[in-house]
């Protein structure tokens, strides 16, 4: 009778075979998941991401069955085959094996969101105030510098540190690369856990922003000098920087060549391309960028005793890049007079998440004043940094014995 149960009801069956702290994680993360998605329902957290990572977090620890080779599974995927003959014959079983070996473990499908991203951004809102877009996103880069020092003074090995620092740039596709880059055992959880942050940042960067940024400053009005910068010149620029950054930084060029080369088809005005960047593969790669966090966060794969250390470092490199930026922000309006401290927080590049957290700050104390264009200058720079902090980060890991 208990075998023909087991065959009946796999999915309940293999809680009561697993190890407690196995089954009790599985139910929690269930639990997790449909909170995530309903929240990403609600709009209270990013719904793009929420909603597949959600379901796939739920459907996965609910879908456990016992497999022939004797131990316990599913039917999505195993991230852990390696032997190129068991992951061909697995290919046929998983049905989203081949998405994850061939777009996500090697990190291409980070590479299509940064395309995505690329041609949705304007290079000419740098060029406005290239300064002080620059300066801010600098300063906001400071969660990660300190991450880095703080996770490996905790006794985290460089690449680990580094990898997990990089949610302070607050760009998912750049965590995801460099955590396959230098921390392959731990880009689950470091992946989920930025992923996850990056979606708090709606609920809490308006509070740190009224902390910082008294009411009558978040008000200020910046007067903003129309610049005719002709369509040749903001082409010549994406390449030049594109190739430079490149030269400098080869590690992170797959990432910088991405988000460079939507820049460069945007500017161009190449409609198929543009309409298939924008559309098909930056929404189509944020599905499956959410659908398959959601579905590595098996359980068994997830529970690892560091998770507690990187939910700490996650969410320090977060709120110390938002200080920074802000204090980037500050910085600009002392010297210039003609800034709204307010967009420094911009300078965190979830694009264009920080952006419009920052116009609607500002918008509350005063409605008419519009600083978003200023704001996504600093969003774009933040990207551009984020991917030089990476190609940094990568670089010189050897460097530290």
């Amino acid at each position: 009778m208990e075998n023909v149960l087991q065959h009946l009801f796999p999915g309940i069956a293999t809680l009561f075979v697993q190890d407690f702290h196995i089954a009790a994680a599985r139910i929690f993360l269930i639990v997790l998941g449909f909170i995530l998605a309903y929240l990403g329902f609600k709009h209270t957290l990013e719904p793009l991401i929420m909603i597949p990572m959600g379901m796939g977090m739920s459907t996965v620890n609910a879908a456990q069955l016992f497999l022939t080779s004797g131990g316990i599974g599913n039917l999505f995927l195993d991230p852990l085959v390696e032997q190129p003959d068991m992951l061909v014959n697995i290919m046929q079983v998983n049905f989203l094996q081949p998405i994850y070996n061939l777009t996500f473990s090697n990190g291409l499908i980070a590479c299509f969101v940064f395309m995505g991203i690329g041609a949705i951004c304007e290079v000419g809102f740098i060029l406005s105030r290239p300064w002080a877009s620059i300066i801010v996103a600098l300063f906001a880069e400071l969660g990660s510098f300190v991450t880095l020092i703080v996770g490996y003074k905790m006794g985290l090995p460089i690449g680990e540190a580094a990898s997990v620092a990089i949610i302070g740039g607050a760009d998912g596709p750049m965590v995801l690369y460099t955590s396959l880059m230098m921390a392959p055992n731990l880009f689950v959880p470091i992946s989920i856990i930025a992923y996850l942050y990056l979606s708090l940042t709606y609920a809490g960067y308006p509070y740190l922003i009224k902390l910082m940024v008294p009411k009558q400053y978040r008000a200020i009005e910046v007067s903003q000098t129309q610049n005719n910068i002709g369509k040749t010149s903001k082409f010549v620029f994406i390449i030049l920087i594109c190739t430079i950054l490149c030269l400098l930084l080869p590690v992170a060029a797959p990432l910088i060549m991405s988000f460079f080369l939507g820049l460069a088809v945007k500017e161009a005005e190449i409609e198929p391309y543009s309409k298939l960047l924008q559309e098909t593969i930056l929404y189509g790669s944020t599905l499956f960028l959410g659908l398959l966090l959601g579905v590595l966060c098996d359980a068994q794969i997830i529970m690892n005793p560091k998770v507690g250390i990187l939910l700490l470092l996650g969410m320090l490199a977060l709120g110390v890049s938002a200080i920074g930026g802000l204090v980037g922000g500050w910085m600009v309006y002392w010297f210039t007079k003609n800034y709204n401290p307010v967009i420094g927080i911009a300078g965190v590049s979830c694009v264009p998440t920080t952006a419009k957290l920052a116009q609607y700050a500002a918008h509350e104390e005063n409605p008419f004043v519009m600083i978003l264009p200023l704001a996504l200058g600093a969003n774009i720079s933040g990207v551009i940094v984020s991917a030089i902090a990476t190609g940094v980060f990568i670089s010189t890991a050897f460097l530290v014995k």
